[in-house]
Formats: structure tokens, C-alpha cells, sequence
């Protein structure tokens, strides 16, 4: 807060979050204008629909807003425990809007799939997103199908290993190793 008690632009996300936990209307406003497009880009990358990724946006606030006081700086930046929250609810969302399980030629995965270089997206680029999605398409790409499938899609390992007719040992390796090496990519990102 700055001396006249209003809530800054620069103020870090942590203390904005702490000014959230405690009602304050001011931190509220400040929060979800730095998070909104955010919120919403993830939602819109993951279910394709500007609006079903607004009703997931506003979702993801009502609940972030609701367990602002349960936040714990140590497990996680807020910037990631909001982002997990909104990629939780996209994924719940389109398993509830499909009534069978997402096959792999489905066109999302297909994208992640084959992509070579970040969109362009400025969202998405402002947040980190961007380098997930590049080290993404710099994985192998039966690492990279293999992470798509378990971490986007929700498949277990036995599913991945059935779906790409591999053993399931192969499967746990590749998601593993894939997200292993996502991990090393992104760390640097979340550690500014």
C-alpha cells in the first residue's frame, strides 16, 4: 500500500494476496486487474471458447477470492496457485462438456502436439505461459504427446501407455522425463 492507503500497481503479489485474504475492496480491484487476462487466456487456450473461458475466469476468482486466507506463500507463488486453480476448473470443464474421453486427434491436442515455436499470444507471453509452451514443443514428441495426454487431458499412465500402444513402463518414463524437463525450463520463471 502506498502512504495514502490505497493499493499500488507495484505491490507484490503476496501482500496484494494478504490485502485480498482480509476483504480490503482495494486489493480486490488491483488483484483481478493484474490476473483477469491471465485467468482468462488459460481458460481460452485450454477450452477454445471465449464464452466458456469467461464463466471458467470468473469461476477461478470466485474461488480464489473465497481461500485468499488458506493461501501459503510456501507451497506455491500466487501467480501458480492461481494459475493451477483456472487450469483445474478448464480441465473439469471440458470433461464435463464431453461425454467420451478426448481422443488424441482431438484438434487441441494436435496443436500442442505439433507445435514448434510459442504463439504469439501477448497473454500468454506476459506470463510465463509462453516458455511452458516452448519447452513443451522442445521435448521429444513422444514426451511431448505423452505429458500433453497426463497433464492437460487428466490421462493416468495406464491410459497413455494404451493410447500410444506402448508399455506402461515407457509411459511412466516419457511422462517423467517430460516433465522433468518441462520442470527445468519454467523453474527460472517461477523463481522471478
Amino acid at each position: 500500500m502506498d502512504y495514502h492507503g490505497a493499493w499500488s500497481e507495484e505491490v507484490s503479489d503476496e501482500a496484494l494476496m494478504a490485502g485480498v485474504a482480509v476483504g480490503d475492496e482495494r486489493a480486490v480491484l488491483v488483484f483481478v486487474r493484474r490476473y483477469q487476462r491471465r485467468l482468462f487466456g488459460l481458460a481460452l487456450g485450454i477450452v477454445g471458447d471465449p464464452g466458456h473461458a469467461e464463466d471458467i475466469a470468473q469461476e477461478a476468482f470466485i474461488r480464489i477470492l473465497r481461500h485468499a486466507s488458506v493461501y501459503d506463500a510456501r507451497r506455491a507463488s500466487v501467480s501458480t496457485w492461481c494459475l493451477t486453480i483456472t487450469r483445474n476448473l478448464a480441465i473439469d470443464a471440458l470433461r464435463l462438456r464431453r461425454a467420451v474421453p478426448t481422443a488424441p486427434d482431438d484438434p487441441l491436442f494436435a496443436n500442442l502436439c505439433a507445435m514448434r515455436a510459442a504463439p504469439d499470444d501477448a497473454v500468454l507471453a506476459r506470463d510465463g505461459v509462453a516458455v511452458a509452451l516452448s519447452a513443451l514443443a522442445e521435448l521429444p514428441d513422444e514426451q511431448r504427446r505423452a505429458v500433453t495426454l497426463s497433464a492437460l487431458y487428466g490421462r493416468t499412465a495406464a491410459e497413455v501407455a494404451a493410447l500410444e500402444s506402448i508399455p506402461l513402463g515407457t509411459a511412466k518414463s516419457r511422462i517423467r522425463l517430460g516433465l522433468s524437463k518441462l520442470r527445468q525450463s519454467v523453474l527460472p520463471i517461477e523463481a522471478t
